[in-house]
């Protein structure tokens, strides 16, 4: 699946958080999310992570 990077920067940004901030969060790897932020695609169940870790629903970042 791809995440829409620029949703994911967005509420990064909005939310006032780092990406370890997020990596925490979700217990996904700083390394991860930033190959997400870059346009990399991810499975199914990171994907869920980072928007739990958001708090927001895998479609809001899709």
């Amino acid at each position: 699946m791809r995440i829409d990077r620029i949703k994911l920067v967005a509420e990064i940004t909005r939310q006032d958080i780092t990406q370890k901030q997020l990596a925490e969060r979700s217990g996904v790897s700083r390394t991860t999310i930033n190959y997400i932020k870059g346009g990399k695609s991810c499975s199914e169940e990171v994907g869920e992570k980072i928007a739990k870790g958001l708090g927001l629903s895998i479609d809001q970042l899709m």
